[in-house]
């Protein structure tokens, strides 16, 4: 049986990181030094457990269990990832105002005998944003470094009327399918 301590967390993401220490799950981080894009057109499901796949297999090491993970945001097709700046972050929002959208995450575990990918979408409903919101939002530090531009966990959670599906998906890792397969692994959620 594996251990709780060879989890490796193919991330830099606080915000996995913090799941996994909510849910009670040591770890260590060795975040994946790889290219962020994929071939295209890819729908958004393919295009995350492209990416998840290639953060896992990137930082793998004998003996060890990987968890890697990839979020987007997706409406009408189009993939939204982290905005580049102000002006990228301001677009996203417009397009996301008062209208549903969903957010995918493709989470790969990978161990010496097996790989399994999978996804998760979360549809999120915004509602329709003052533009004085926006501009207030965007001056913030908050949609740089958040698939569609915004943090449900932040101040971006004002936006929001609605989610339909997991909510920790749209932080960015959705503890229940994950903490359910870690556990048939060995690694199991501590409730201390």
């Amino acid at each position: 049986m594996l251990t709780q301590h060879h989890l490796i967390l193919a991330s830099a993401s606080p915000r996995r990181t913090e799941l996994l220490r909510q849910i009670g799950v040591p770890h260590t981080v060795r975040p994946a030094d790889v290219l962020e894009e994929a071939p295209y057109p890819m729908s958004s499901e393919d295009y995350v457990m492209y990416l998840s796949q290639k953060k896992a297999r990137a930082v793998a090491q004998p003996g060890e269990v990987i968890l890697a993970a990839d979020t987007v945001v997706s409406l009408d097709h189009r993939i939204l990832e982290k905005p580049a700046d102000r002006t990228a972050a301001l677009e996203m929002l417009r397009l996301l105002s008062g209208r549903t959208h969903e957010v995918v995450t493709g989470v790969t575990i990978l161990t010496d005998e097996r790989e399994e990918t999978f996804t998760v979408t979360t549809k999120v409903r915004f509602c329709t944003i003052p533009e004085s919101w926006m501009l207030s939002y965007v001056a913030t530090d908050e949609p740089y470094d958040k698939a569609g531009g915004y943090g449900i966990q932040g101040i971006g959670g004002l936006f929001v009327e609605a989610i339909d599906g997991d909510y920790y998906n749209v932080v960015g890792l959705p503890i229940n399918p994950i903490s359910r397969r870690l556990d048939m692994l060995g690694i199991k959620p501590m409730f201390a």
